[in-house]
């Protein structure tokens, strides 16, 4: 029998959810109910540092607000940490990672390669001749280390949205991170070993993560485990082209409820942009799923002006 089709919603509590967030949101939503799959939320809150108090809570009634829904309780990766560890424990036992004890200015300084902003600089695999057994000697040395995959290929993708992707090696970073010298997993990791143990087979989210994605297929190889399809929309950006941010005003969820924007009018915003609906009109997601085509949205960023948030009553 074929495997059961989930996809998953899964929201960082580093910071409020705002306009861009929610058309990825619905993408996904809309992408597994309009094939009868389940939905699970998962709320990722393993970058402790980044985290916001109560933004877990936030990001939930934002959710709701939109009309989105899912399947069972919440997961929360912090309960999760258990199975992280085992997961390194196994990539340990296959001499796929390696302890480094490079910091970010030592990298920063090696890199001369060019690189995506969010990935960081192209590691010099300077500590890449260590193996698992020098965790030990350094440990008892008091130096702190992370944990590195031998990322020693690329390998190429088939996007259900972009089409065939191959991301050069230096593009997506190298040799990655796998578990912080702080002692906690990596989002690599972590997203791997979630999505797998919890059955996702679908995964949509931002063509900014598509620099990741080679990463995290060299992961799921190596464990046995077969990758979800992967589909990348492109952003919601402001009016000088640049991904959605402060400096474009207040696009956060709640502000956009608090001010009494109907969440049935955004939704139609959004279904407008991704090519659903002629025009802006209200509409809820439910409403959206007959109407809903991957291929229908455009491939360039979606440009959200002060115009279209007037249209649906927020200035």
């Amino acid at each position: 029998m074929p495997p059961t089709l989930r996809g998953r919603l899964a929201p960082s509590p580093t910071g409020a959810q705002h306009v861009g967030n929610a058309r990825t949101y619905l993408i996904a939503w809309l992408a597994a109910r309009s094939k009868g799959a389940g939905v699970i939320l998962r709320m990722e809150d393993i970058d402790s540092p980044r985290i916001k108090p109560a933004a877990a809570e936030q990001a939930i009634d934002d959710l709701r607000w939109l009309g989105l829904d899912w399947d069972g309780d919440p997961i929360v990766q912090t309960t999760r940490l258990a199975r992280y560890e085992a997961v390194l424990d196994r990539l340990k036992r296959q001499d796929l990672v390696y302890p480094c004890i490079c910091t970010r200015s030592d990298i920063a300084a090696a890199a001369s390669a060019p690189h995506a902003e969010h990935e960081g600089p192209n590691y010099p695999g300077t500590c890449a001749h260590r193996s698992v057994a020098d965790a030990g000697t350094l440990a008892a040395m008091g130096r702190p280390f992370a944990w590195r995959f031998r990322a020693n290929e690329s390998p190429p993708f088939v996007d259900e949205f972009c089409g065939d992707v191959w991301v050069d090696r230096a593009q997506s970073g190298g040799d990655f991170v796998v578990w912080k010298s702080a002692g906690s997993p990596a989002y690599q990791l972590a997203v791997v070993v979630d999505d797998a143990e919890m059955g996702v087979t679908e995964v949509i989210r931002g063509d900014d993560l598509i620099p990741s994605t080679p990463r995290q297929i060299l992961l799921y190889q190596s464990l046995g485990w077969t990758p979800p399809r992967f589909a990348h929309v492109p952003l919601v950006v402001g009016e000088d082209g640049r991904r959605l941010a402060k400096r474009h005003g207040d696009t956060r969820l709640a502000a956009l409820r608090d001010a009494g924007v109907k969440a049935e009018s955004l939704i139609g915003l959004l279904a407008w942009s991704c090519g659903w609906l002629e025009k802006p009109e209200p509409i809820t997601p439910t409403e959206l799923i007959p109407l809903y085509r991957l291929e229908a949205i455009p491939h360039r960023p979606c440009m959200l002006t002060p115009a279209l948030l007037r249209g649906i009553g927020y200035s």
